[in-house]
C-alpha cells in the first residue's frame, strides 16, 4: 500500500488515513516486470538461518555495492551512466514490495556500474507504529549503516523482515544488534542510538512534499515509493528502468 501526503496536522496525528496507491502499484508493476507481491515473504537475498531469539533475521544482499552519505542522501554505487532516485519509508508495505521484487535486479546493476541510486529516506508512517517512530528509527539506521558498510545487507533485512504497518517496530536495541551481525562497528551503535540523521528524514520528507516533480499522476500527491530515472518520475506505462535493470 502507497502512502500520500496529507497536511502537516494530519500527519502528526494518529488518525493518519490508509490511501490505495493504485498508481504506486501500477508503478511498482512495470518496474518489476510482473504481478506486485502480496505478500511479506519475498526477498532480494538469502536468508541467514541461524538468528538468536529475539533478535532481526539477517537476509543478505545478492549483490554488494559502495554507499555513502552525501547530505541526507544514502548514494549506492560509483559515477554511471544512470542514476535511480529512490524515495521510500522504513514502514511502507509497497516498498517491501518493490525491494522484494526488484531490489536483487537493481542491487546487480549498481554493483556492475551500470547505475547509481540515491536513496532519499523518509519518515512518513511514524504515526503507525507502535510506539510512534519506528520510520524515523529505521530511516536513521539506514544512513547509519551506509557510514558504516552493511548498508545492502542491512536494507534487504530490514525490508524482509518489516514490521507490520500498525503494530509493533523494532527497537534501537535490535537495530543496533543487527548491525553487529551484519559487521558494523561500534560507531553504528553510536549513531542509531543518538539519531544522529533524525533531522534529516523530516528533511527529505518535507522537501518531497513540496516537489511537484514527485507527484503521482492519479493521486496529485507524493507517496512512497516514489522512483526517478536521470530527473523524471515513473509513471504508469514507462519502461526506462526495465531496461537498465532487466529481469534475468
Amino acid at each position: 500500500m502507497g502512502r500520500r501526503v496529507e497536511s502537516g496536522a494530519t500527519r502528526q496525528g494518529s488518525r493518519v488515513p490508509m490511501i490505495v496507491g493504485i498508481v504506486v502499484v501500477a508503478v511498482l508493476a512495470v518496474v518489476i516486470g510482473g504481478v506486485v507481491l502480496t505478500q511479506r515473504t519475498g526477498s532480494s537475498g538469502s536468508a541467514d538461518p541461524a538468528t538468536p531469539a529475539g533478535s532481526i533475521p539477517i537476509t543478505r544482499a545478492g549483490s554488494q555495492f559502495p554507499t555513502e552519505v552525501d547530505g541526507s542522501v544514502v548514494v549506492a554505487g560509483r559515477s554511471a551512466k544512470n542514476t535511480l532516485d529512490v524515495y521510500e519509508d522504513a514502514l511502507c508495505p509497497a516498498c517491501q514490495q518493490f525491494e522484494a521484487k526488484g531490489g536483487a535486479r537493481i542491487a546487480k546493476v549498481v554493483a556492475d556500474g551500470k547505475l547509481r541510486v540515491r536513496y532519499h529516506l523518509v519518515n512518513m508512517l511514524d504515526q503507525r507504529s507502535q510506539p510512534v517512530g519506528y520510520s524515523t528509527l529505521a530511516g536513521n539506521a539506514l544512513l547509519c549503516g551506509a557510514e558504516n558498510g552493511i548498508f545492502p545487507d542491512l536494507h534487504v533485512s530490514l525490508y524482509t523482515a518489516q514490521p507490520e504497518e500498525g503494530g509493533s517496530g523494532y527497537t534501537a536495541d535490535q537495530i543496533v544488534d543487527l548491525g553487529q551481525r551484519l559487521g558494523a562497528g561500534p560507531a553504528f551503535s553510536e549513531c542509531v542510538r543518538s539519531g544522529r540523521h533524525d533531522g534529516a528524514l523530516a528533511d527529505n520528507l518535507a522537501r518531497a512534499a513540496k516537489d511537484p516533480k514527485l507527484r503521482h499522476q492519479q493521486t496529485g500527491s507524493f507517496g512512497t515509493p516514489a522512483l526517478v530515472v536521470d530527473g523524471t518520475m515513473l509513471q504508469p506505462g514507462d519502461t526506462r528502468l526495465d531496461r537498465i535493470a532487466p529481469a534475468v
